[in-house]
């Protein structure tokens, strides 16, 4: 089985064909295919190409599943004796990709 190392969204993923992840929003419609060109790694049983810093030509297909928003990330900031207690809150957005191929 081959898999790849990718990058986006200023993250790294280690993906396989049928894997479904959830990256960083991406400018995509539901069911459209996207590609991601920037392929640091790929491997296939004990053979693996490393790029410098991408793999030469390598990409990954994948297909848009669904976009969505994560679980609320509550951040607080308390000073005790201080009267000072602050609270925010933070939905991240993303984009639910399953992994159709990989072409090295």
């Amino acid at each position: 089985m081959s898999y790849a190392v990718i990058k986006t969204g200023g993250k790294q993923y280690r993906v396989q064909q049928g894997d479904v992840l959830r990256v960083e929003l991406l400018d995509a419609e539901e069911g459209a295919n996207v590609s991601f060109d920037q392929v640091l790694l790929v491997g296939s049983g004990d053979s693996v190409n490393v790029g410098a810093p991408t793999v030469a030509g390598a990409t990954v297909s994948a297909t848009v599943r669904r976009h969505g928003r994560a679980d609320k990330v509550r951040i607080i900031k308390f000073r005790r004796r201080k009267h000072h207690k602050k609270q925010m809150g933070h939905r991240q957005h993303f984009t639910e990709v399953e992994i159709t191929g990989i072409n090295a």
